[in-house]
């Protein structure tokens, strides 16, 4: 039996508040099972059940075991098609059922330093099909000279410094996961006493209201990851509504994202804690703001009287432990229900490495 591991080129990019491995699709197994066994290697090496992540190129959370797949797209509408995959850290798994649309920010400066697309002479605009969610974001991304610039003035929340913008335009993402924004049918639903409201506008959550569940909101992700007997009555929570948002068992599965929510306290127009899904996220996933930022325009869900909706603009800040996320929502109001059309999002990137991954022999020969 071999015993020589097979190298496979990669990239890894910090996008948005994320950082992640980009591939290639055709530099992987055409198997899915074979690609996630290598997918898994990649971060986590040949023990990957260890939650350190120490063999592997992860980063021992759920916001660095995460993996972008990117191919030129044959669809007449799109330019790059994109996969996301997390890889669950411990968990010897991995879940394709959301997208991450911080993963996104990387898709087209990946696409120009591997030569999958051709950059304009001074911004570059690619559509990029989500396989995941079966639905297409326009990425705008500067590149003076034909080059990807990654310096830039542009500061998101999250992620340290500056750097040069990325422009994400969201289009009709409504059900991408779930098959419709609500999915239970229901504005709020009731598990174990507590209030709830199930929404899939790009991100299945389930959002709470903090109080409910003994809370303020404004708890840091230290002092709720410590809090065993909330995370026990949010998972609770979780694996029933996963069946009624049509997500199946999602007992392995990082969705639904739970979403606590408090008033705001900065001038946004609702504060946030999001576990992803067991552990509290150090900010907020960029479609998990677009799904909170959605429920809070739709009147008689659990935000009531909790979100301060702007007075005029489109602009929507929800606030979470480490800053603010703005999105800016393009409504139509003429039927019951408001439908947000376009949810534009800024974000950033920046080439961290290139090279290839060593994935051991044993990876190939398993049933």
């Amino acid at each position: 039996m071999a015993t020589v591991q097979t190298p496979i080129p990669f990239m890894q990019l910090r996008g948005g508040s994320s950082r992640g491995l980009y591939f290639k699709a055709v530099d992987l197994p055409a198997d899915r099972a074979i690609r996630d066994r290598v997918l898994i290697a990649a971060m986590s090496g040949a023990g990957p059940e260890d939650k350190r992540q120490i063999d592997g190129l992860g980063g021992a959370d759920p916001l660095t075991s995460k993996v972008a797949i990117v191919g030129v797209s044959t669809r007449a509408a799109a330019d790059l098609d994109y996969e996301f995959v997390q890889v669950v850290v411990g968990g010897n798994a991995t879940d394709e059922t959301q997208n991450c649309g911080n993963l996104l920010a990387g898709v087209v400066p990946f696409a120009i330093e591997a030569g999958l697309l051709r950059a304009d002479a001074s911004e570059t605009r690619a559509r990029v099909f989500m396989l995941n969610s079966d639905s297409i974001c326009e990425v705008v991304v500067q590149t003076p000279n034909g080059r990807v610039e990654y310096a830039g003035a542009a500061r998101i929340d999250g992620a340290p410094g500056t750097a040069a913008p990325i422009v994400c335009n969201y289009m009709d993402t409504a059900g991408s996961a779930c098959g419709e924004l609500l999915p239970t049918g229901r504005l709020i639903d009731l598990f174990d006493g507590v209030s709830v409201t199930c929404i899939d506008n790009g991100m299945p959550v389930v959002l709470l209201r903090a109080r409910d569940l003994g809370c303020t909101g404004y708890e840091s992700p230290e002092q709720l990851n410590a809090d065993t007997i909330l995370k026990a009555r949010l998972e609770n929570i979780r694996l029933k509504a996963g069946p009624l948002m049509k997500l199946g068992d999602v007992q392995r599965k990082v969705v639904p994202k739970m979403t606590l929510i408090a008033p705001p306290t900065a001038g946004g127009v609702v504060h946030s804690r999001t576990f992803i899904p067991h552990v509290c996220h150090a900010a907020i996933g960029v479609l998990g703001a677009v799904s909170v930022a959605t429920a809070c325009v739709i009147p008689g869900t659990v935000t009531d009287g909790i979100a301060m909706l702007p007075i005029a603009g489109k602009v929507y800040s929800v606030e979470h432990p480490s800053g603010e996320f703005s999105v800016t929502l393009e409504i139509d109001h003429a039927g019951s229900l408001p439908v947000v059309r376009r949810a534009g999002l800024l974000r950033t990137a920046r080439l961290l490495s290139s090279g290839k991954v060593f994935i051991p022999a044993g990876i190939w020969n398993k049933p």
